[in-house]
């Protein structure tokens, strides 16, 4: 294991759209939706005897046209499963260069990685693709992921994000909750704040992304947006939506307002020409009435390379 050492290219995730990939109605009616990146899913959204038949629907529609979304990935099946060899060689083998990234659900391990990896590279290899290219999204849903997370992080130079999942999450931990993302009745605290915030250190460690899994009550938007706001505020860089009504409110909650932006960039651009002004040797500055520092440039720059307009 090595800590990545080529940047991966900077795609916004704000909202990310679970489509399954057996339906090949589903699959229609995302092309046109207003979200960030789409995942095709082979996993938990579809049944064990459509699998394979699911490849093939995946297949025709990554070659048959595009999305509106400008990430598309698809997730395969995890590595205690009989499906995800035959996922890669399936779906990449035969539509690799339309893929962004793969999702890799229920990692437990940086083994289970770099065995993705190698595997990867041998399709892209056989296809003809650019080997590397394709990049990964890992989802950390059990208590083995959290434990060995750092590990995960840095086990590929493919990865671009770590996901919380917290169905799987919820299963493994025996949380008394059947509603997939929602908070716990009787427990007054955050039930996902220590899984939410390991996975997020272990990602900004490592210049990676960090997602919020999905929320399933797809009528109750003030639920969704309470839990997008949570991950938003603690850093997250967008969330999953299981349903189109979720994504306006998604895009909105993981987009920094007009007012922070543009002070976001009055704060880099006057440190910047301080910086220089003093070659190099700046201190603290003044903008709008308030101290900034090394720090307080830090968290401008952070904010900014969210939309993309500053990654140094």
């Amino acid at each position: 294991m090595t800590t990545r050492h080529t940047p991966r290219p900077f795609r916004a995730r704000r909202t990310v759209l679970a489509v399954p990939g057996s339906s090949e109605r589903f699959i229609a009616k995302s092309r046109g939706l207003d979200v960030d990146c789409i995942f095709l899913d082979l996993e938990d959204a579809v049944a064990p005897a459509a699998k394979v038949e699911a490849r093939d629907q995946i297949v025709r529609a990554l070659n048959g046209g595009t999305w509106k979304a400008p990430t598309v990935t698809v997730r395969v099946n995890a590595w205690d499963t009989p499906w995800t060899t035959g996922d890669v060689v399936g779906v990449v083998g035969a539509a690799g260069a339309k893929i962004d990234a793969l999702v890799l659900p229920k990692v437990t391990s940086a083994e289970q990685v770099v065995a993705l990896d190698l595997v990867l590279g041998q399709v892209e290899a056989s296809a003809g693709l650019e080997v590397g290219k394709i990049g990964f999204e890992l989802q950390i849903e059990e208590a083995l992921g959290l434990q060995h997370v750092d590990e995960i992080a840095q086990a590929s130079e493919r990865i671009e994000t770590l996901v919380f999942g917290p169905g799987d999450y919820m299963a493994a931990m025996g949380m008394k909750g059947l509603s997939v993302g929602s908070q716990l009745d009787g427990y007054q605290a955050d039930a996902f704040h220590y899984a939410l915030m390991r996975i997020l250190i272990a990602a900004r460690a490592n210049g990676l992304q960090a997602l919020d899994g999905p929320y399933v009550s797809i009528r109750d938007l003030a639920g969704f947006k309470a839990s997008a706001a949570k991950a938003a505020a603690l850093g997250y860089d967008g969330k999953w939506v299981v349903h189109p009504s979720q994504a306006e409110a998604g895009n909105e909650i993981f987009t920094p307002d007009a007012q922070q932006i543009e002070r976001a960039k009055r704060i880099v651009a006057a440190y910047a020409a301080a910086g220089e002004k003093a070659e190099g040797a700046t201190g603290a500055i003044v903008v709008d009435d308030e101290m900034v520092d090394e720090a307080g440039f830090k968290v401008a720059k952070a904010m900014l390379a969210k939309l993309g307009t500053s990654r140094d």
